[in-house]
C-alpha cells in the first residue's frame, strides 16, 4: 500500500491543486449540492481541501468532520480547513455515533480499504433517514497514457496497481451500495484529460509519485522507473493521458 508519510502529502498537496482536481473537487460538491446547515462527514479527508470547500458551503450552522489515518494529511488539512473538526480514524470504525450526518462523502479512499462493505456500512450508520453517501473512486483500467514503450508502460501500471487493495473498485460499488441497504440515485463518470504535457496538471504531478512507487516491482527497476518518467515529460505536444472516475450518490 502506498505510505502517504510527509513526502508523499506534499506530493498530494500538488496534485490536488491542479485545475484537473479543483475542477473534480467543484463537481463533486455540484452532484452533492448540499445546503446551508447540514452536518457532513468527509472520510478521508486528506489534505482538507474539500474539507473547507464543504464548510464554506454549509455554512457556520452547518457542520463539517473529518477522518483521515495519515497524522501527515491531518497536519494539512488543519491548515487547510480550519473551520472543519478533523481527527485521526479510519472508514472501519468511525467516532461518531448513529445518525449524526445528512451526507458522507468518501472520494479516492474506499480503493485503499480491503473491506468495503464494512466500510458502506459505517457510512450508512452514521447517516441520519434520508441522508446520502457519495463515493468517488478511479477505475485504473481507465488509464490510457501515451508511450512508445508499452510493455513498459504495462508493467509499470501493474506495479503502480498494487498500492490500492481494489484498483479496479467502481465496478463493484453499485453491488456493494445495494448490499449497505443503500438506494443507488446517481451515477456519472468524471473524466480528466491532459494533452499536451503540462507541469500544472493531474498526470504530470502523479508522475514522481508512480515512479517512486513502482521501482523494484513487478520487476521494474529503478533506472527503468526513471526512464518511464522521463519518457512521459519529454513528450511535450505529443504527451496524452485520460482517465475516468466514477461518482455514485445513494441515499439511506
Amino acid at each position: 500500500m502506498l505510505e502517504f508519510d510527509e513526502q508523499n502529502a506534499q506530493r498530494l498537496v500538488k496534485v490536488y491543486t491542479t485545475p484537473d482536481v479543483v475542477e473534480q473537487r467543484r463537481a463533486t460538491r455540484e452532484i452533492l449540492a448540499l445546503k446551508p446547515g447540514e452536518h457532513v462527514l468527509d472520510v478521508g479527508s486528506g489534505p482538507g481541501f474539500l474539507a473547507a470547500e464543504m464548510a464554506e458551503e454549509v455554512g457556520p450552522d452547518g457542520r463539517v468532520a473529518g477522518v483521515d489515518p495519515s497524522e501527515s494529511m491531518l497536519v494539512l488539512a488543519r491548515r487547510h480547513a480550519p473551520a472543519a473538526e478533523l481527527q485521526a480514524g479510519g472508514a472501519l470504525e468511525l467516532p461518531f455515533p448513529d445518525a449524526s450526518f445528512d451526507a458522507v462523502v468518501s472520494t479516492q479512499v474506499l480503493e485503499y480499504v480491503e473491506d468495503v462493505a464494512a466500510a458502506l456500512a459505517e457510512a450508512r450508520r452514521v447517516l441520519r433517514p434520508g441522508g446520502r453517501v457519495l463515493v468517488l473512486d478511479t477505475d485504473w483500467d481507465s488509464t490510457v497514457w501515451r508511450t512508445a514503450e508499452p510493455e513498459r508502460m504495462r508493467r509499470v501500471m501493474a506495479a503502480w496497481a498494487e498500492h490500492l487493495a481494489d484498483p479496479y473498485l467502481p465496478r463493484r460499488l453499485p453491488r456493494l451500495l445495494r448490499e449497505a441497504g443503500l438506494t443507488l440515485t446517481h451515477a456519472s463518470v468524471l473524466a480528466i484529460l491532459n494533452h499536451p504535457y503540462d507541469a500544472d496538471t493531474y498526470s504530470a504531478g502523479m508522475i514522481p509519485m508512480v515512479a517512486s512507487y513502482v521501482a523494484g516491482r513487478r520487476d521494474v527497476t529503478e533506472a527503468e522507473a526513471a526512464a518511464w518518467a522521463d519518457e512521459l515529460t519529454g513528450l511535450g505536444e505529443d504527451y496524452f493521458f485520460s482517465l475516468n472516475r466514477y461518482v455514485f450518490v445513494a441515499t439511506a
